[in-house]
């Protein structure tokens, strides 16, 4: 698969101190120090950037550091320095949580090996641009149910949205995020302060949110068997509550067990999505809905 680079990137990404590498970029550097060493014009930042590595016999250096070359490296893992070495970015608390690099540059991130941002056929930062467009984010308060990497709360500063209030319920992907380059910083002074991230179970919180407090929302929960009470009748109530008149939704669903069992998640969704007060029409792997009716809301 071809990488594409991306142009446009949303303002206040996390600023790194530490390399992050793949097996792509520790190849390119044993390579390079079998060629007899030299300049190699890399990126240390999962292709956000692309800088110089002097390569030496022993170790290589960037920034005025000098790192070693690590002695086994493993595909589908990226690495940080932890000053002492280079680890994988991954934690286990009861649940494996990594992340995964993928072709685009932008990674995912797996829960137990499974992959929880879709990736074959497009990049999941390109896919997250156009799914935050459908919910049209320019002056609006949003409400991102679910964070995860980010990656939607990124795109609705860029474009232009008055506040994301971000939930998410594991604290291992919220460390995920502080080294992930592409995720939106979100605490210190290069934070938006348009931009708030809880760590806490939307299913929980949302009955704590005003009414009628978000003009938009994005959910993009687990799968049904992993977090049945996200797609439940209760808590698309509260989304309906929580959101404004001609308020738009979009809830990605994806087509979990389609083929093999041939139950219909999309359709379920908006069946319930109807029941809470939300015109819907389904939209690509997920469902746009607007509060009020989709024609009142364009």
């Amino acid at each position: 698969m071809i990488r594409r680079p991306f142009l446009r990137l949303p303002a206040r990404m996390n600023t790194l101190q530490t390399p992050l590498l793949t097996l792509a970029v520790h190849e390119a550097l044993l390579k390079a120090r079998s060629a007899g060493g030299g300049t190699l014009e890399c990126s240390l930042d999962l292709g956000l950037s692309r800088v110089s590595v002097d390569v030496g016999e022993d170790a290589w250096r960037c920034d005025g550091r000098d790192f070693p070359f690590m002695a086994a490296c493993k595909e589908r893992t990226v690495y940080w320095w932890t000053g002492a070495g280079f680890e994988p970015v991954s934690r286990y608390s009861g649940s494996l949580i990594k992340l995964v690099p993928t072709d685009w540059g932008p990674p995912t991130f797996e829960i137990d090996g499974i992959k929880m941002l879709p990736t074959a056929q497009v990049s999941p930062y390109a896919d997250a641009e156009r799914k935050v467009g459908l919910i049209q984010p320019a002056g609006k308060a949003i409400l991102d149910t679910c964070g995860g990497l980010g990656y939607f709360a990124a795109w609705c500063l860029r474009g232009g949205a008055r506040q994301v209030a971000s939930f998410e319920k594991n604290p291992d992907v919220i460390w995920l995020r502080t080294l992930n380059p592409w995720s939106p910083t979100h605490s210190g002074a290069d934070a938006n302060p348009a931009f708030s991230l809880t760590n806490a179970d939307v299913s929980e919180q949302i009955a704590t949110l005003p009414s009628a407090s978000f003009d938009a929302a994005l959910h993009d929960p687990p799968r049904f068997g992993i977090a049945g009470e996200l797609y439940s009748q209760a808590f698309y109530d509260q989304l309906a509550r929580v959101l404004r008149p001609r308020g738009r939704l979009f809830h990605y669903t994806g087509s979990p067990n389609k083929l093999t069992s041939g139950r219909d998640v999309q359709r379920e969704v908006a069946n319930r999505l109807q029941k809470a007060g939300f015109a819907t029409q389904l939209e690509g792997d997920g469902v746009l809905a607007v509060k009020g009716g989709l024609r009142a809301a364009r």
